[in-house]
């Protein structure tokens, strides 16, 4: 095929021939096309899939080492062609991400020569794609991730050489993630360990005992809104810094206890003579007024009381609120691990609270109700802090798996029942008169009286001294089989599956609720009670970072009693000594003064 030819020819996918060259391997037909039509060499394809993939992205994917030293021979450009079809992009449910630049491309194949070759015909180490990823990034993101390690490594050392002032590794994409970061929110174990280790400094060694100093950035909370920690939010970490969790509890504890001693003793004054109720109301003392209620001593003290369950609930609310902004509502409130029901709790009881002081300085009737939802809201979130605790930690988890799973499927389908019986017998005792079944006097009653039946609060409300119209047998028996044996058994076996799964689970769960507790409590306690971990770089000649000392020993392998007695006594030492079994451990080192003692 002539040149004219292959340039004219229809393109399905806007390909040359030369793409359909390199493509099939075909370096015979490919270095003939490229020496009758040169400018073939860096033609894009023009499909929406494939656009912008030139012969030479093909090439160095396919690993043809040949060919891609033609292309770039022959004026193969290796930096500006980006490819940006929708084969390419990354996507749910894509099969390819290879970035956009042809040494990208080459990254991801992993062929270590072809890497060094694009490199040298000048294509640059900091290309980024459309996301702002990086060639790290993109590796980060591959399958094969031993591959993706040693081409890291490659590229790392060719980037530097180029001496810039902000290594490869700690560029951020657009979404401000390092590859160090992506690969921790990726679950990317492998590149995660390879990359840590690469940032790994060895301060001394000493035979098998070795000194490493860790970098803690980007790792590190402190200085960083978007750590590790706060991306993978696990942790190998057993137990939280108790204290804290202890001292936060106390203070809430106080908190909430005089929140309820201001309930207990709220202002009420005895009901007035020419207060209107009803026959079935039995109140005897009912709200005092703004201005009757703070005239004692006692009542100074509520107000103390009242002044501060106030401030502790816009407290929460200023905590909670920049919180929600940062990470966002749905991802606040949705997930588990970030305490997301008792989230909700929390600011739900805030808001209730700063409802109340509202009534009350208008005198709104109907505060007790707020109250007593104040109160249950209030207490249940304690169990927010045994997240901390080892001992409560996993079972206030299994509690929120089965009241956010099992129970909330029960109560719908319960729900659909409940609606379903209680119209039914409503149509029934409808016609009846009121007082003969106090029961079923009127449909919200039937519907709670159903529902309390359901739950077996109460017997069977049936009066069998008077007429009973048979339909009501027969639904009442039907709600039995219905609400007793299939729906109550089937939450059982719902709970105890869950149960069986949370256990073999929770101490993984329990981890991160932990790493959740602890990331909350270092973002909202003062510093001076949350020290920073690790050392300083500066103490070592490092640079300004932080870093976890971690102390290796490299125990050798023990050798056998007779070899080593054989192997001494070729060299003339072994005369004269007394061998024992304890020998075979030759260096041992005394954990609590770090010297080390020579066993014979």
């Amino acid at each position: 095929m002539s040149p004219s030819l292959a340039r004219s020819a229809p393109r399905a996918l806007g390909e040359t021939a030369l793409h359909v060259a390199v493509m099939n391997d075909n370096q015979d037909a490919a270095v003939a096309l490229m020496d009758g039509a040169p400018e073939l060499i860096n033609e894009p394809m023009t499909s929406e899939l494939f656009q912008g993939v030139t012969p030479l992205h093909i090439a160095v994917v396919n690993q043809n080492i040949n060919l891609v030293s033609h292309l770039i021979s022959r004026g193969g450009d290796v930096s500006t062609p980006r490819v940006t079809g929708l084969y390419f992009r990354k996507r749910i449910g894509g099969l390819l991400y290879c970035g956009e630049h042809i040494l990208s491309f080459a990254a991801c194949a992993g062929n270590e020569d072809i890497i060094s070759m694009v490199i040298d015909a000048g294509a640059s180490t900091r290309v980024q794609d459309y996301r702002g990823n990086t060639l790290l990034h993109i590796l980060v993101l591959q399958p094969n991730k031993t591959i993706a390690c040693q081409a890291i490594d490659l590229i790392l050392t060719r980037d530097a050489e180029l001496d810039q002032p902000v290594p490869l590794d700690m560029v951020p994409n657009y979404r401000g993630l390092t590859p160090f970061k992506l690969a921790a929110k990726e679950g990317n174990i492998v590149a995660f360990q390879h990359l840590v280790n690469k940032r790994r400094v060895v301060q001394w060694s000493l035979g098998p005992l070795s000194s490493h100093l860790y970098d803690l950035t980007e790792i590190d909370s402190w200085a960083d809104s978007m750590s590790v920690l706060e991306l993978i939010v696990a942790s190998h970490q057993r137990e939280v810094q108790e204290e804290h969790v202890q001292l936060l509890l106390l203070l809430y504890l106080l908190y909430i206890g005089t929140f309820t001693l201001c309930c207990v003793f709220r202002p009420l004054k005895d009901a007035p003579e020419n207060y209107t109720k009803s026959d079935m109301d039995k109140t005897i003392r009912v709200q005092k007024t703004l201005n009757e209620s703070y005239v004692t001593y006692e009542d100074s003290l509520r107000l103390a009381g009242e002044v501060i369950s106030i401030l502790g609930a816009l407290l929460i609310l200023l905590l909670e609120i920049p919180d929600i902004l940062r990470v966002g509502a749905r991802r606040y409130f949705g997930q588990t691990a970030l305490g997301g029901p008792f989230h909700v709790i929390l600011i739900s009881y805030a808001c209730l609270v700063v409802l109340l002081c509202v009534f009350r300085a208008c005198e709104v009737q109907g505060e007790a109700e707020v109250m007593a939802v104040c109160l249950v809201l209030g207490w249940c979130n304690v169990m927010f802090f045994a997240r901390g605790f080892e001992m409560l930690g996993p079972y206030v988890i299994m509690i929120q798996k089965i009241i956010f799973g099992d129970l909330t499927k029960f109560m719908w389908l319960s729900f659909i029942v409940l609606i379903g019986f209680s119209t039914s017998l409503w149509m029934v005792y409808m016609t009846q008169e009121p007082d003969a079944i106090p029961s079923y006097r009127s449909f919200p009653i039937t519907l709670f009286s159903q529902f309390e039946l359901s739950v077996g609060l109460i017997d069977l409300p049936v009066e069998h001294t008077i007429f009973t119209p048979p339909i009501v047998h027969v639904l009442h028996c039907t709600f039995s089989v219905v609400s007793y044996i299939l729906l109550l058994n089937l939450l059982i076996a719902m709970m105890s599956d869950t149960h069986w799964r949370v256990a073999q689970e929770r101490d993984e769960l329990w981890r991160t609720q932990v790493v959740a507790t602890t990331l909350m409590l270092e973002r909202r306690l003062p510093r001076c009670l949350w020290p920073r971990l690790g050392v300083c770089g500066l103490n070592y000649g490092l640079k300004e970072r932080w870093y976890l000392r971690y102390k290796i020993t490299a125990r050798p392998r023990k050798r056998s009693f007779k070899k080593k007695k054989n192997h001494l006594l070729k060299l003339g030492l072994g005369h004269g000594f007394h061998y024992t079994s304890e020998g075979s451990d030759i260096w041992n080192r005394d954990a609590s003064s770090g010297f080390f003692t020579f066993m014979n």
